[in-house]
């Protein structure tokens, strides 16, 4: 990474794996996809999301205009995954996604399902006590000394929402690897998010992978303690594109304006009034959540990272959530020109 991340510090994650409500769809007068708007003549642009700060780039830019002042109407479309999305690009449902990948997305991929992944969202910060995910570990077991390091979870019970091939399964993976450890050394279980908690108190899981506010609150009840968080640089999630879309006048425009976004978003973990107005408007979660809750940093070009692609192949082929045995080029599916393009 050659950029400087842009951080939304330690006040102001919903969180990875948090995804809330879907933000209600806006510029629903379009005609069709990427279509012109009889009335104002601006094109609308369908894009998949799950409402979580993850994406602030998506929300900052469109409250502040840099869609339509691109000529571009926004129609945010819910889904329930990455993975879920996938197949509604290659369909012409959706003309772009922002949400985390999984190991279903490589899968599709090798049944020659076509996307294009034009960029990132959401870098882990690297900073214990700043970062919106952690392993949580639950505090008896770290007060008894039964563990005292990352080694020490071996064939334990670890919930992740989603499960070992989600975006919090690689996040996870990334974790583990710090006492030499992966997915096949624990058991991974899939468990929402809000339900991590209420497993670790009544002891039916050991170790969690919650994302703020909910590590935040698993703290703060002293039901556990962070043991290990993502490795600065790491990010499970990023910017889609359908292959029409991408082919098409529209693509860097909108990309532009989403770059721009990102760029509103503060560096030093402080974010003005307005923007966290915004987040709390695009989320449904009150100010003062938002600002109390660590956030991922943005690159200000929002550029893709393949190498973190590669990472994530690896580790799902290794744990056995990729079908198939001989990695993908994933360069084949990486369009690096519309971050380089975005200034």
């Amino acid at each position: 990474m050659t950029a400087r991340p842009r951080t939304l510090g330690r006040r102001g994650m919903l969180g990875l794996l948090g995804a809330a409500a879907a933000v209600p769809a806006l510029g629903a007068c379009g005609s069709a996809i990427t279509g012109k708007d009889s009335d104002s003549g601006s094109a609308t642009v369908k894009v998949g999301h799950l409402a979580s700060t993850l994406f602030s780039p998506l929300y900052v830019a469109e409250a502040k205009g840099y869609f339509s002042d691109a000529g571009l109407t926004l129609e945010l479309v819910a889904i329930t995954s990455g993975q879920d999305g996938v197949p509604m690009l290659a369909g012409g449902q959706l003309d772009v996604m922002v949400a985390g990948f999984s190991a279903g997305m490589f899968n599709a991929l090798h049944e020659g399902v076509q996307f294009q992944i034009v960029g990132s969202m959401g870098i882990s910060p690297g900073d214990k006590e700043n970062s919106p995910t952690a392993l949580e570990v639950r505090q008896e077991l770290l007060d008894d000394g039964s563990v005292s390091s990352v080694t020490d979870l071996k064939g334990r019970k670890i919930g992740v929402a989603g499960g070992p091939g989600a975006t919090g399964g690689y996040l996870l993976a990334s974790m583990l690897e710090e006492g030499g450890l992966t997915l096949n050394d624990v058991e991974v279980v899939n468990l929402s998010t809000p339900d991590q908690e209420p497993a670790l108190t009544n002891g039916s899981i050991d170790a969690a992978t919650p994302s703020a506010p909910f590590s935040t609150s698993i703290e703060e009840a002293g039901v556990g303690s962070p043991l290990a968080v993502p490795a600065q640089g790491v990010t499970g999630t990023g910017v889609v594109y359908s292959e029409k879309f991408a082919g098409g006048e529209l693509a860097q425009p909108f990309f532009s304006a989403l770059a721009k976004g990102a760029g509103d978003l503060s560096d030093d973990g402080e974010q003005t009034d307005e923007i966290y107005q915004i987040l709390a408007d695009a989320t449904g979660q009150k100010i003062d959540v938002l600002k109390a809750s660590p956030m991922y940093t943005y690159l200000p070009d929002l550029a893709p990272q393949p190498d973190q692609l590669e990472a994530m192949q690896q580790v799902w082929m290794t744990g056995g959530q990729i079908s198939y045995e001989e990695p993908l080029d994933v360069s084949s599916v990486v369009n690096e020109s519309f971050a380089k393009n975005a200034g």
